[in-house]
């Protein structure tokens, strides 16, 4: 019933597999996945640790067509080892950023769909090397002309490595179930305390982390639903917005990271945050559907910022 569901774009996101979201995304029978289970491409370090390995090593990629256009996806596998970045899976990412970046034939659009708490602690430096790979490999493509689009919706969300990917992206989409942010907040709180970051508060890491604010201080470009069509919808529209890449680009998103860290930096929660940005009733935030919550975002000047 899930398949079936994501096949007609109704399934939710943040429930879904990495192929089931790839079959709700993308137009019907179009996607052909490269190095599948069958070729046995695994991560050489688990069984060190008397673990079992996935045949894909937690990330499917493959070419597809997004509404008739030829795009590249990459999707990680959220419930494989948290879909932590790891010596293979990012070496398969890496290759196909390369692939659009090197071969003017193949499609110039990369959808990364990002399901990831970081870096896989047993591949240690390996996994480490490996976002540093996809991050470099993601700025190459973009300098040479290649559309690379994130969407975080899932239940490991975007933190860690995955967090410092996706703001190396063109664009980013976010649904408000899914959280981004560099550090998780089981990290924070071990680091600095409970009583600066209280991890069991659900309601106060999805309100710092989640989709609504990401989206409200510009840390995302677009608020998708939570769905196969709500994330469709979003990818096609944020292709219609790719910005060049240049130092002027560059130049324009540090001054919008130096004014947000001026007019934010003193704010001690998320609900803080919204009452500077303007917002008449911040506490309704939370609750506000899909609909009503996109038009309040829209009219935010933050939320257009591209400064991640």
């Amino acid at each position: 019933m899930m398949e079936d569901a994501a096949i007609h774009g109704q399934g939710s996101w943040f429930q879904a597999t990495a192929r089931q979201r790839i079959a709700g995304l993308l137009d019907p029978d179009s996607f052909t996945e490269f190095l599948g289970p069958s070729e046995r491409v695994r991560s050489p370090h688990l069984h060190l640790f008397d673990l079992p390995a996935a045949f894909d090593d937690g990330v499917v990629i493959g070419r597809g067509k997004l509404d008739g256009k030829d795009v590249f996806v990459a999707a990680q596998e959220g419930q494989f080892m948290g879909g932590t970045f790891a010596e293979v899976s990012g070496a398969k990412i890496v290759g196909l950023l390369r692939a659009a970046r090197g071969h003017k034939d193949l499609p110039q659009t990369v959808l990364l769909l990002l399901d990831s708490g970081g870096v896989r602690l047993q591949e240690a430096n390996a996994g480490e090397l490996a976002v540093a790979e996809v991050m470099r490999a993601i700025v190459q493509a973009r300098c040479a002309g290649v559309a690379v689009i994130a969407l975080v919706g899932g239940k490991a969300g975007a933190f860690g490595g995955a967090g410092l990917t996706a703001a190396t992206c063109s664009r980013i989409a976010v649904s408000e179930q899914g959280r981004i942010a560099v550090s998780g907040p089981e990290v924070i709180e071990t680091n600095m305390g409970v009583e600066e970051f209280d991890s069991s508060n659900k309601a106060l890491v999805w309100s710092t982390d989640g989709g609504k604010n990401r989206r409200l201080i510009g840390g995302a470009d677009a608020f998708a639903q939570d769905s196969m069509n709500g994330f469709r919808a979003a990818a096609k529209a944020l292709l219609s917005r790719v910005p060049p890449f240049d130092l002027k680009t560059m130049q324009a998103e540090q001054e919008r990271l130096a004014s947000r860290q001026k007019r934010l930096g003193a704010c001690d929660d998320a609900v803080s945050m919204w009452r500077v940005l303007g917002i008449k009733d911040p506490e309704a935030v939370r609750d506000m559907d899909g609909k009503d919550f996109t038009a309040l975002a829209n009219s935010i000047k933050e939320a257009s910022h591209d400064a991640r």
